[in-house]
């Protein structure tokens, strides 16, 4: 029961990636920055209610790759 609870506390303190706000008029580099700073962890936020937990396998793009490809096109 304790840990439901605390799993419960954790999932309300992730940022639903909804409520991230992106200018795309700041360079690259500063909508990373915005971005990070926003959305506090970037492995573990929500989406509405569903928790979203990133990992990628070695060897192919990583978090930063994919992530600078999408704020790219932004």
């Amino acid at each position: 029961m304790k840990q439901e609870y605390q799993d419960r506390k954790d999932t309300q303190a992730l940022v639903d990636i909804r409520d991230v706000k992106l200018d795309s008029s700041l360079e690259q580099t500063e909508r990373i920055r915005s971005f990070l700073r926003q959305i506090k962890n970037p492995y573990r936020f929500k989406v509405g209610d569903v928790v979203v937990d990133v990992a990628y396998t070695e060897g192919s793009a990583t978090l930063n790759d994919c992530f600078a490809d999408m704020l790219s096109i932004l």
